[in-house]
């Protein structure tokens, strides 16, 4: 059952209380101060209007980490409660609740210094909720900011809360947020067999949605366990289209820096299949690559342990490689540094590794670039899968 509420006049005035969360707001770089449109941009967190009459007399549970705050910044736990909202759990997804941990941390359960709420690590072994910590639960809240790519695992996170709540009978509501690689639909569709938690649904590399249409797809074409469906109502984002740049308030985890990180993402993420690192341990994490085997150039660095990075690939040793931090914001998929990076390595039987078949969630494209498929011919064989997607998602879409 999917309700979607939609838009109406928001008060301007934001008469919100101070934040308390500060200590865990991330602060984001921006490179370009004409995509700093978040002023005008209301997220769903910010449409409370809508959803503070659900949640009157409600116990309620939110999945949420540092990005769900809302336009002053103030956290939107900060702001529940300050509305007397019955706050009982809080759910952290992989990163933690401050989104200070390094990707693939395991995240231990505990408690907010700051409230005294109780805090559910969903990474790891407890990926799902399970009925005992859904227990007393009248609704849940489901508040974080995606960037569009398959394998960005809040939406991981996102299918198994829709699941649990559907096989306990909890109703949902997603608060939405853009997508800051809104109008990118490209790459590969992840092949049945190659699913993993940083691929679960039959959707491409970029798949151009927000986090609340993504959940519609999910519950309409009922990918979840058995074909559940869960009562889902989502909070709509006010004067959005998905053609509107959008730059994030805080980080979205601690390896995605800034604006040109962010949009590089999906394409340099395919290096985490490889032997060449995308730069974690410096401070410019998914802006540049490189690794000791490829080819010398004019541009190196080192890596060493960082907030994000406690143990980057490749640590104290010099890589050689690309700086991109400065490269023209893409519009697509890009393969090409892939492929030059694989043409040039030193050992290609050792550039791959088995992690690349789940990011791409195909075999077909490690084969295409060992075989020297340029990335012309290997975009062809993606178009038919990626209109039959465009197709499909249409049902779903809330924005222009």
């Amino acid at each position: 059952m999917i309700k979607y509420i939609a838009k109406s006049a928001f008060v301007a005035a934001l008469l919100f209380c101070a934040p308390l969360y500060s200590a865990a707001i991330l602060p984001i770089e921006h490179h370009n101060s004409e995509e700093l449109n978040y002023a005008v941009i209301k997220t769903g967190a910010d449409n409370y209007e809508k959803y503070l009459p659900l949640l009157k007399d409600k116990k309620v549970g939110i999945v949420t980490n540092q990005t769900g705050i809302l336009s002053n910044k103030t956290h939107v736990v900060d702001f529940l409660l300050e509305k007397k909202i019955a706050i009982q759990t809080i759910f952290a997804p992989e990163h933690g609740f401050r989104g200070t941990a390094d990707a693939g941390e395991h995240i231990v359960d505990g408690k907010d210094p700051k409230t005294g709420l109780p805090i559910i690590s969903l990474y790891g072994d407890n990926k799902k909720p399970k009925p005992a910590q859904l227990s007393g639960i009248d609704v849940m809240i489901f508040d974080l900011q995606d960037v569009g790519a398959r394998f960005y695992t809040y939406i991981s996170s996102l299918h198994y809360v829709m699941e649990a709540c559907a096989e306990n009978n909890v109703p949902l509501i997603v608060f939405d947020r853009p997508n800051p690689n809104g109008s990118i639909v490209d790459g590969p569709l992840l092949e049945k067999e190659f699913t993993s938690f940083v691929g679960m649904h039959p959707i491409p590399l970029l798949h151009g949605m927000t986090i609340g249409e993504y959940a519609q797809m999910v519950n309409g074409e009922k990918w979840l366990k058995d074909g559940a469906q869960c009562k889902l109502t989502v909070i709509p984002c006010i004067d959005y289209n998905r053609t509107m740049p959008y730059s994030l308030l805080v980080k979205p985890s601690p390896n995605l820096p800034n604006d040109q990180s962010i949009n590089l993402y999906a394409s340099l993420c395919l290096f985490e299949g490889t032997n060449v690192s995308m730069g974690r341990g410096t401070e410019k994490q998914f802006q540049i690559y490189g690794s000791p085997y490829l080819s010398k150039t004019n541009f190196s660095f080192t890596p060493k342990p960082n907030f994000g990075a406690k143990d980057p690939l490749y640590n104290g040793k010099e890589c050689f490689g690309e700086d991109l931090t400065a490269y023209p914001k893409l519009k697509q998929l890009e393969l090409k540094w892939l492929i030059k990076a694989y043409q040039n390595t030193s050992d290609k039987t050792k550039f791959f590794n088995a992690f690349f078949t789940k990011l791409a969630g195909t075999k077909k494209l490690q084969q295409q670039i060992e075989s020297g498929v340029s990335e012309k011919e290997i975009r062809k064989t993606w178009q038919k899968d990626l209109e039959t997607f465009k197709k499909m998602r249409t049902k779903y879409l809330i924005y222009k």
